[in-house]
């Protein structure tokens, strides 16, 4: 069991995909992306989801399954994670080109969608803020737990006050290039304290680590290093299509502190939901509200002018 890359059943059991493609980013990398959902009805509006760091599509699995009924869904792993293979290049700009590479190979010209973003998927779509691809196809876009800067000095993993100890300490925790080993009910005890929500029931945590603990050590740290000198405050203001912003009270990666300045600064931001008592891994931890808001966003937000051109 130990080296399952996700949990097998249950909700958070990754669905099968309808489809699966290749999709090459701008220096030849090669991205596994899945679609899920009625993909002939012009009729289903679409949806991109961009998960976070030491993760795969995996992590969305219940935002899959319930959108797939009548959205389409496309899911990509970041480079190195899930089954697309490690890329020398870790970079903010080699996340804004992949994400590019996907809207590209998955979207027609002109049709737009809802991105949601966890984490480092949020940072992808930043990066990307001004991309053309981005401004083409993003109708409206979800950032779930997730930051622009100063990740590691913010993040309350370490129980101390904020100060050079705190994020020396932090730095090295986050950046460490130890291998995660098997998934035991110690890991699952430090997984859910530096990522989850006290209250988060064991099959959430379960799920959490299997996803987590099958990311390459290699890739893992060399990632770590981009999101330690992260700096995308200036992708913030690019964003001018709607965002909404989702983030949990007892996330200790990117506290709440990171949500607020996100949505101070955002030009278009329709709300910032904050969650009581919840972590880092909201879509995992709170999967009905968060698919709740990617699909009023695609009902609210995709225009229907490409579906009465394709019917």
């Amino acid at each position: 069991m130990s080296r399952l890359t996700h949990v097998a059943s249950g909700p958070y059991a990754p669905p099968a995909p309808a489809r699966e493609l290749t999709a090459v980013s701008a220096d030849g990398a090669r991205l596994h992306v899945e679609l899920h959902g009625p993909l002939d009805d012009p009729a289903a509006p679409a949806v991109v989801l961009a998960h976070g760091w030491a993760c795969s599509t995996a992590f969305w699995a219940a935002q899959i399954r319930a959108l797939a009924a009548d959205h389409r869904v496309i899911a990509y792993d970041q480079r190195g994670h899930g089954r697309s293979p490690a890329s020398p290049a870790c970079s903010t700009e080699a996340l804004a080109d992949d994400l590019e590479a996907v809207l590209k190979a998955t979207l027609a010209p002109g049709e737009q969608a809802v991105i949601a973003g966890h984490s480092m998927g949020g940072m992808t779509v930043m990066a990307a803020a001004a991309r053309p691809a981005l401004r083409e196809h993003a109708a409206a876009v979800l950032l779930c737990s997730t930051g622009s800067s100063r990740l590691v000095a913010s993040a309350t993993v370490v129980p101390l006050r904020e100060g050079r100890l705190r994020t020396w300490l932090t730095r090295r925790i986050l950046g460490s290039r130890a291998p995660l080993g098997p998934v035991t009910p110690l890991a699952r005890r430090i997984l859910k304290y530096g990522t989850m929500g006290a209250g988060s029931d064991p099959h959430m945590v379960e799920a959490c680590a299997r996803v987590v603990h099958a990311c390459p050590r290699k890739v893992r740290h060399a990632w770590s290093q981009v999101l330690d000198l992260l700096d995308l405050d200036r992708g913030i203001r690019e964003l001018t299509m709607p965002v909404e912003v989702v983030v949990g009270t007892a996330d200790r990666l990117t506290p709440p502190v990171h949500a607020r300045a996100l949505a101070g600064a955002l030009p278009y931001c329709l709300g910032l939901t904050e969650l009581p008592g919840l972590g880092h891994m909201t879509p995992v931890e709170a999967p009905e509200l968060v698919t709740g808001k990617i699909r009023t966003l695609a009902s609210t937000h995709i225009p229907a002018a490409h579906v009465e051109e394709s019917a």
